[in-house]
């Protein structure tokens, strides 16, 4: 034998060719009656008969089924101790709730059944070849949890079980889609900062400020080994994933309190147990999908998204959401509209003024405290249905006197010595504080179809009095992330330059996140003087001046793409109105208005480099056509079925013509 055929096969045990040919099968008899033989489709029979073959009790088959599907991953033993990682902490512990749930389930008379759609780690990726994926995974990931509900025709109801930055929102837009189904989500929770050290977002640019001598390599590893304090949930700050926790709980999708609940811990426990009571009585009271996410209901995630100063992704989930319920699609002058009117109320991570953990958010009240405090403002839309069977007006009356609420502010103070006003706050409050909405929508000759930028963000010393930022500077163009994230570590990029980055949009790359740049020039001394522009998105833990999803995008021929070394470009953006423009203004030592500029634009080749990345999947590719054709990324980077066939037919006939 070869070393390595007995590297692979030598040393086996001789119990193992002891074989079985047959087996007696399970005891008893399935609970059949003639009505089901003569009329059940030969599957719901079938099923029956591979249910004890799993080993479930004959007796216990009748109950009501539902189906628990998760972004499980990795392999845990009994102690929590790992025998395969999985590829985050957000996936690593949601076994429990599933458990947890299905256990309850089973005591009330139910037949639970799970299923499994892990997800990536947009942090794992960064700066990597995985990042072309990330974005796009999302509408596999929800095209496979439909196929999964309805390949299981017999489920009463479904229950949704994820944590982070796109499987959350694959299950949002999978679940809402089910319109006749009662579904509910259980959110995944949050992982615990370190005691000393630093959160999963400051932790990320150790490699710039080591390679810029602001940080060593001793404190690198120490810090880097600490950041994830706790094994399970969601990053510590009010990125996509926690964003996304916020917004399944402000559509009406998942229980009060549950979003931001400490992984791992009683109360994040408890709410799986929960989520399945509502689940049956959802089903008991004929309470459906349709009946929840309504256009009034996604108004309500878009005015929390705006209290909260949530992720920009959310631009891009909540849009897929509502296109998935058959609701109305929010354009860019919605969200405009909604941030103008709303103000910010929460102070966490990475927004500010104070930079508290999403566990604090959680223990001073969450969502619900989020929503009593905007009550008085008459924004929210009270009416609408919610997974505990009772309107969001009767959650908020239940929430304002509840037990729960004065036990969990009470912790807060308690354990961190912080009152929970500080966190979560009232609007005169807040905007003593001088917190302000997050999110703005600068256009302009680069930017015609719009922009996002979290405004609230860029570092408030490098504003004017008037709270208007103004950088005009020189451009340095890069195609490439790996190019710009070099020339940050390199020392190339100084205090008062604009980088731009091409070319990186949904045909390029499948827009990807470029969070490795953002961060490094959050957490380097002379980033807060650097400004980025890019048809790429952003991480939700990103801050500065950083302006993304610019529209169209540079391999759509978008005005970005024709940027070269040396140009001039004038960013304003008014904190305070939420306005904002982003205009090529100067070459060659000459500079003009916006409107010449965007004519020399228009005249103008692309960049001589500009092309998709060499590295680019097939699959990343197909989603950008696809994607495209169904609206982009302000319709939500949706698949619009009607869109795409209409498109293919017009081309079949096109080329039909032509030969």
């Amino acid at each position: 034998m070869t070393s390595n055929l007995n590297y692979i096969l030598g040393n086996e045990k001789k119990e193992i060719y002891e074989v079985q040919t047959h087996a007696e099968g399970p005891t008893g008899s399935l609970p059949l009656t003639p009505e089901m033989l003569l009329h059940s489709p030969s599957g719901d029979l079938f099923g029956l008969s591979q249910n004890v073959g799993m080993g479930w009790k004959p007796t216990e088959l009748n109950g009501k089924q539902f189906l628990i599907l998760s972004t499980q991953g990795g392999i845990r033993a009994e102690d929590g101790t790992p025998i395969a990682l999985g590829y985050h902490t957000g996936h690593w512990e949601v076994g429990l709730l599933m458990k947890a749930a299905s256990e309850e389930i089973k005591a009330k008379g139910g037949v639970p059944f799970a299923g499994y759609v892990s997800d990536p780690c947009d942090g794992r990726s960064q700066g990597t070849t995985g990042m072309f994926d990330s974005f796009p995974y999302r509408n596999d990931a929800a095209i496979v949890y439909r196929r999964l509900i309805r390949s299981l025709p017999t489920r009463k109801a479904v229950i949704g079980v994820a944590t982070c930055d796109k499987g959350l929102p694959a299950t949002m837009i999978a679940l809402a889609a089910m319109l006749d189904l009662p579904t509910i989500i259980v959110p995944g929770g949050v992982t615990l900062p370190p005691t000393k050290g630093e959160d999963a977002g400051k932790i990320q640019t150790i490699g710039a400020r080591f390679a810029n001598e602001e940080l060593s390599l001793q404190d690198a590893a120490d810090l880097g080994c600490r950041a994830c304090a706790t094994p399970g949930g969601g990053c510590q700050f009010l990125g996509t994933a926690a964003t996304a926790q916020v917004i399944a709980e402000a559509l009406g999708m998942s229980l009060p309190h549950s979003a931001l609940a400490p992984s791992g811990q009683p109360i994040w426990e408890e709410m799986a147990r929960q989520s399945a009571r509502a689940a049956i009585k959802m089903e008991e009271l004929g309470i459906k999908t349709k009946d929840i996410v309504t256009d009034d209901a996604i108004h309500n995630a878009m005015v929390i998204h705006a209290a909260f100063g949530g992720s920009t992704n959310l631009l891009l989930h909540i849009p897929a959401v509502a296109h998935a319920a058959k609701c109305q699609i929010p354009t860019v002058e919605d969200w405009n509209k909604i941030n103008r009117s709303v103000p910010r109320i929460v102070s966490v991570l990475p927004n500010g003024p104070e930079h508290h953990p999403t566990v604090r958010a959680f223990l001073a009240g969450g969502v619900p405290e989020v929503m009593l405090k905007l009550r008085k403002l008459n924004i929210l839309k009270e009416h609408v249905m919610t997974v505990t069977g009772e309107t969001l007006g009767t959650v908020l009356d239940w929430w304002e006197t509840s037990e729960r609420r004065v036990e969990i502010r009470k912790r807060l103070q308690e354990e961190d010595g912080i009152n929970p006003d500080d966190i979560i706050m009232t609007p005169e409050k807040a905007k003593s504080r001088g917190l302000t909405s997050t999110v703005a929508f600068p256009i302009g000759n680069i930017a015609p179809e719009g922009s996002v930028i979290k405004s609230t963000s860029i570092d408030p010393t490098v504003v004017d009095p008037d709270g208007v930022y103004r950088h005009t500077g020189i451009v340095k163009v890069f195609t490439t992330e790996k190019s710009a994230i070099a020339a940050i570590k390199s020392g190339e990029i100084k205090k008062g330059d604009i980088m731009a980055v091409i070319g990186r949009g949904p045909s390029g790359t499948g827009m990807e996140e470029t969070y490795q740049l953002t961060s490094a020039l959050k957490h380097l001394s002379y980033g807060k003087y650097v400004s980025l522009i890019t048809d790429a998105r952003f991480s939700g833990v990103s801050t500065g001046a950083c302006i993304g999803h610019i529209g169209p995008e540079a391999l759509a021929g978008g005005a970005i793409g024709k940027l070269r070394n040396g140009d001039v470009v004038e960013i304003i953006v008014d904190r305070n109105e939420l306005q904002g423009s982003i205009n090529f203004i100067g070459c060659a030592g000459k500079t003009f208005s916006a409107e010449k500029g965007a004519q020399v634009l228009e005249e103008r080749d692309p960049h001589p480099d500009l092309r998709p990345d060499p590295e680019l999947p097939d699959d990343t590719r197909l989603w950008a056509a696809l994607q495209s054709v169904s609206g982009g990324t302000w319709r939500g980077s949706v698949y619009d079925v009607d869109m795409i066939i209409e498109t293919l037919e017009a081309g079949k006939r096109a080329l039909s013509k032509e030969s």
